[in-house]
């Protein structure tokens, strides 16, 4: 059963090729998803991160989940590398829109 997910806001940084999105809750240690840009329409996803006192609120797919949504609003693509993001993606077939 998946605990009540507590406020969380995730931020997004771009540093040149290098990217992230940061999942903060208060409190809590940070989770993290990064990614290569590729090229202006393909990002890498290479990792995602999520510490144990978060596992089981939902906190690694909301990070994948806010990936595709930015993706498709820039026409970007996603090659996922990270084992965690690509099974994300397979289950949700409603993100397979962004899939390179």
């Amino acid at each position: 059963m998946e605990k009540p997910s507590p406020e969380m806001t995730i931020t997004h940084t771009e540093d040149g090729s290098k990217g992230a999105y940061t999942a903060h809750i208060e409190g809590m240690p940070d989770a993290e998803l990064t990614y290569s840009r590729a090229s202006e329409s393909l990002i890498i996803i290479d990792h995602t991160g999520v510490p144990d006192e978060l596992r089981g609120m939902g906190v690694g797919v909301k990070l994948v989940e806010r990936a595709v949504l930015d993706a498709r609003a820039s026409g970007t693509k996603i090659m996922p590398l990270c084992p965690f993001a690509k099974a994300q993606i397979q289950r949700h077939k409603e993100w397979h829109d962004v899939l390179n």
